[in-house]
């Protein structure tokens, strides 16, 4: 699975972005028209591509400009949305996912992204990156639009384990506010416990239980508890990190992206009703693309594996040329940044706090690191 040498970036200040070329739902023509966006935008970006060589230079070789920009690395196999991460583990070497992570493991390429398999996704990252020291259950964070300053809200776990204690649930508020501070520039980030109602006695054991561990280490770790929040809070002002388990949130994630899509084919039928409506929605058309683009779920594509020695984007399945383009290019931002490093040093900071916990659960003891600037 070696890259073909002959199209290596000439520019070495270009960042590589590894990227799996299949497995997604409109195939290898949609991830190829993706990264040609990214390229055509970006002059600092290249791209170690995955899949059969065969099948994928023809298709860069008709994106103008983009084959001086891929290499290619051939992995003939390809891991399928019905296929189960314990068969992808033990088999699955082959594959253009297996090549794609292993271009981060060896250094090749700075950030993975793959629009296949969630489930085999995690597990192949998890075992090829390894999880960080002190993370029990890496997790899928999120930006969800919202009505905050900053127009998004940062939200995890949604999808990469469907279960979540409340030990859990604490790593992944200092995880979910590092990512904020980090990536939004958010100085104090407020975090917020997803549940079916605010009241404090409402909820699930391990919810009133990581109720008080996120509350009793919101000042140690430089952000704002502001305890139960409801799902109407998801995309309101409420607080900037929402937290909950893997399989609640990915409910959420996907009952919102129908919502958009919902609200979308509505606002279509509605201005096609009448003539007068069509003439409306002439007049109105600059505000109807703003609003567009703003509830557009593809152009926020792109959920970020944190917990990991190694950055992964995961892009969703179904998404098309400008959803794979959102994700390379969240890709790209977070190799910018050097999110991978600081990540895992923010990471040891949380890890810290959450032993601090198990070890000393009097809230008026302080733990031996804060997280600061992390």
């Amino acid at each position: 699975m070696m890259a073909s040498p002959e199209h290596k970036s000439a520019d070495p200040r270009r960042i590589i972005i590894s990227v799996d070329a299949m497995g997604g739902d409109a195939g290898p023509a949609a991830v190829v028209a993706g990264i040609a966006l990214s390229a055509h935008k970006n002059p600092d970006i290249g791209f170690l591509l995955h899949g059969p060589e065969d099948m994928l230079r023809p298709m860069v070789m008709r994106k103008r400009g983009l084959l001086d920009r891929v290499e290619f690395c051939d992995a003939p196999h390809v891991v399928t949305m019905q296929d189960k991460p314990s068969h992808v583990m033990r088999n699955g070497k082959a594959t253009s996912m297996w090549s794609t992570l292993e271009a981060v493991r060896e250094g090749k390429a700075t950030v993975a992204v793959s629009c296949g398999n969630t489930g085999a996704l995690m597990a192949l990252s998890v075992i090829r990156l390894r999880k960080l020291p002190g993370i029990n259950r890496p997790a899928i964070a999120i930006l969800w639009p919202s009505r905050n300053v900053q127009g998004f809200n940062v939200m995890l776990d949604v999808g990469a384990d469907i279960r979540a204690d409340a030990q859990d649930l604490l790593q992944y508020a200092l995880m979910g506010a590092s990512y904020a501070r980090n990536g939004m520039d958010l100085p104090r980030p407020r975090v917020g416990l997803l549940n079916v109602g605010t009241e404090e006695h409402k909820g699930r054991p391990e919810l009133k239980e990581a109720y008080e561990l996120i509350g009793s280490f919101a000042t140690k770790a430089n952000f704002d508890f502001v305890g139960f929040v409801e799902g109407g809070d998801i995309p309101g002002s409420v607080c900037d990190v929402i937290v909950t388990d893997g399989f609640t949130g990915n409910v959420a994630l996907k009952t919102g992206e129908g919502t958009a899509s919902l609200i979308g084919d509505l606002l279509r039928e509605a201005f096609q009703y009448t003539p007068l409506s069509r003439l409306a929605s002439l007049l109105a058309l600059t505000s109807l693309k703003r609003l567009k683009k703003r509830i557009d779920p593809r152009r926020v594509n792109g959920g970020v594996f944190l917990g990991l020695n190694g950055t992964v984007v995961k892009s969703h399945g179904g998404a098309d040329a400008t959803g794979i383009s959102a994700a390379v290019k969240l890709a790209f931002q977070l190799a910018q940044s050097g999110f991978s490093k600081k990540l895992a040093a923010r990471v040891a900071s949380a890890a810290a706090l959450a032993q601090d916990v198990t070890d000393t659960p009097a809230v008026g003891k302080q733990p031996g690191q804060q997280e600061q600037e992390s």
